[in-house]
């Protein structure tokens, strides 16, 4: 992919707009006129043109590149040597439907019945968690129609190996294979690329709380190094560990039944495995909250929302999250479901951003949302929601 320019506001801060951390850069003292500005890298000694054309230097502006190489920035002055380039980012506020029809449930290969999560395969197909149809499907990048990839495509729910039941959550392995979470079933299933039939991984397909139970396992991650799973095990108030080609579990956090003290979980329904930190973030459905728990550690800490288990539509509050994201700079996305929102909470920050929705407002066209599930980016940090009550998919486009 190659590399481009994008002018943004030279206000400094936006209501769409991210704040990423970038390496260190050594710029010129000056400005120059010629065609383009170079700028060194400490970091990889690499010079970097950058077209003059696209700066305003009377507004101090700001000029980006791809997030996918390390990012330049000219801000405020025109005198930095050896300073930190930050990188902002910001969504379009109005989604473009790539899947389903807006409004419309169905069982047909052009519509959704309440999408759910959200995942790229390795050629940036989208997979969708098509919950209430029993099944994920495959949309290639510009299709009007999905394939289904796990279940069956007439939306029929089963028990068998051939069928899923209600479906939440998935993850991908280095081969396209992917594990589904298959809520109604209470297991996991893993479908070989191109399968017709899953194999149980997780759970018996009855509902308990021993170790080699689940009831009603919602989320999901994976470590893509050691291949160990960690389940959300929603009813159970816990998140469960797997080793790979182990059928019983561990307890890695919660499990001392529901609540909001730092030692329990509420309804965890989604998780995320940050290998930076060795760490999973919980979206504690019923404590209305985001929390860090470490791996080997006893209790959580507080990453959004209530550290009490208070709900809410303010900046600081969420009400019943539901998804969570980071992007590669750790910054926490938020599928703030009764708020019909999604929110940004920069890293260490508890004050969030409204990127995707209008806060409290639900409804069907193309800035609303209407309790969306999930959240994903692709290469370019454009970003991805399952609309569940809109059975469809809304891409913002990062600008």
């Amino acid at each position: 992919m190659s590399p481009r320019i994008v002018k943004v506001s030279s206000r400094r801060y936006h209501s769409h707009r991210l704040r990423l951390s970038s390496s260190h850069y050594t710029l010129p003292r000056e400005i120059p006129s010629s065609n383009s500005i170079r700028i060194s890298s400490r970091s990889s000694n690499r010079i970097r043109p950058i077209d003059h054309r696209l700066i305003d230097s009377t507004n101090a502006a700001k000029c980006i590149n791809n997030i996918n190489e390390k990012s330049t920035v000219i801000r405020e002055g025109n005198t930095y040597e050896h300073a930190t380039a930050p990188l902002f980012l910001r969504w379009n506020s109005t989604g473009i439907t790539v899947a389903g029809i807006s409004g419309v449930s169905g069982a047909a290969a052009n519509q959704l019945n309440h999408p759910w999560g959200l995942g790229f395969d390795s050629s940036y197909a989208l997979y969708i968690v098509d919950r209430i149809n029993n099944r994920v499907q495959k949309w290639d990048i510009n299709a009007s129609t999905g394939t289904t990839v796990a279940g069956q495509a007439n939306a029929t729910g089963g028990s068998t190996l051939y069928h899923l039941n209600q479906p939440t959550f998935i993850q991908f392995d280095s081969s396209d294979n992917i594990y589904v979470t298959d809520v109604g079933n209470h297991r996991v299933q893993f479908w070989h690329y191109g399968a017709r039939s899953g194999s149980t991984i997780c759970g018996t397909g009855i509902a308990g709380n021993s170790t080699n139970q689940l009831n009603q396992p919602f989320g999901i991650a994976r470590d893509s190094i050691t291949k160990t799973l960690y389940v959300a095990d929603y009813e159970n108030h816990r998140i469960m560990q797997y080793q790979w080609g182990q059928l019983s579990g561990t307890v890695v956090a919660g499990g001392n039944g529901p609540g909001t003290n730092r030692t329990q979980l509420y309804r965890p329904v989604a998780v995320h495995f940050d290998s930076s930190s060795n760490s999973l973030i919980i979206v504690n459905y019923d404590a209305h909250n985001v929390v860090r728990w470490i791996l080997g550690a006893s209790s959580w800490t507080l990453v959004a929302g209530s550290i009490n288990g208070t709900s809410g539509n303010s900046s600081t509050l969420l009400s019943n999250p539901i998804g969570v994201m980071l992007d590669p700079m750790k910054n926490v996305y938020v599928i703030d479901r009764n708020n019909h929102r999604v929110q940004l909470f920069l890293t260490d920050q508890l004050n969030g951003i409204t990127i995707a929705g209008v806060t409290g407002l639900n409804g069907s066209n193309a800035t609303l949302l209407y309790y969306p599930y999930a959240v994903i980016f692709d290469a370019e940090l454009n970003l991805y929601v399952a609309d569940r009550y809109n059975h469809r998919v809304q891409k913002f486009l990062r600008y």
